[in-house]
């Protein structure tokens, strides 16, 4: 999923109907929601930003329960996946380097988390602790230089460090929220951007 106002900028809209991408209104979020859950049981992959935004702590911050509440209702794996190095190209709060730069970039897939049980809050701890165990791996040889914006302050860097301790959220409403993936198949993330349930093949 992806922010719905998006829709307004020309190439993202182009983007969104090719590649089947699903627009999020975070104020009316359940209609997206059950979009992405139906397209889970049709047999697709989804593909969703657990926090819900950037963070520039370039740290895991709270998970929103919202991909476990998918992976639980349509009966699917959540594959956690981690991708480690491109805020170094663009993010939020740092200097874009658009270009031919040879910047490392890692991802990281980890093992399919079936969804036992039917409490999404017990899932989504799980996804949060698998997640992190990626992104230590990751970040483990990586290059760190001190005092750069995309780097960790945990690792020496001078990305502001994490406001408050994060973790999975407790309580809160349904709406999409990692990936989920359907049966049969195989993010945070540098950078976790806005909430994003794609599909994974374009069609142009």
């Amino acid at each position: 999923m992806l922010k719905a106002e998006l829709k307004k900028i020309k190439i993202m809209a182009f983007l969104i109907k090719h590649c089947g991408a699903i627009g999020v209104d975070r104020e009316h979020g359940a209609e997206s929601y059950h979009e992405a859950v139906a397209a889970l049981e049709s047999g697709e992959a989804v593909i969703v930003y657990p926090e819900a935004t950037i963070s520039r702590s370039f740290e895991l911050k709270e998970f929103k329960s919202g991909a476990a509440r998918m992976s639980i209702e349509a009966g699917v794996p959540i594959v956690p996946v981690i991708v480690w190095g491109t805020q170094r190209i663009w993010s939020k709060g740092t200097e874009r380097r658009i270009g031919r730069h040879r910047f490392p970039v890692v991802v990281q897939v980890g093992s399919p988390l079936q969804p036992d049980g039917a409490d999404p809050h017990a899932l989504t701890d799980r996804l949060r602790s698998a997640m992190q165990d990626q992104l230590d791996r990751a970040q483990d040889g990586f290059p760190a230089p001190a005092g750069e914006a995309w780097v960790p302050a945990r690792l020496g860097g001078g990305a502001p460090r994490p406001t408050r301790r994060t973790g999975s959220r407790k309580r809160s409403s349904p709406r999409a929220g990692p990936s989920a993936r359907p049966r049969g198949t195989s993010r945070a993330t540098g950078a976790a951007d806005p909430a994003s349930v794609v599909r994974p093949t374009c069609d142009w």
